[in-house]
């Protein structure tokens, strides 16, 4: 069981890094809102996160 639990905070701990590397803070900021409407159970803050992320992402590159 603890590995299990290192290993979800291992690639929990990478994903974050890679979303700070390729979309910056605005990208860290939509996961956090996602995460804490997740688990505070609040539809409206997770749907911000969740908009907010998929702008970063469809967003073109400049």
């Amino acid at each position: 069981m603890p590995a299990v639990a290192f290993l979800s905070a291992a690639f929990v701990v990478g994903f974050e890094q890679l979303v700070q590397l390729r979309y910056g803070p605005v990208g860290i900021a939509g996961l956090l809102l996602l995460t804490i409407g997740i688990k505070a159970k609040n539809h409206t803050c997770s749907s911000i996160g969740a908009v907010v992320l998929a702008l970063m992402v469809a967003a073109p590159a400049l």
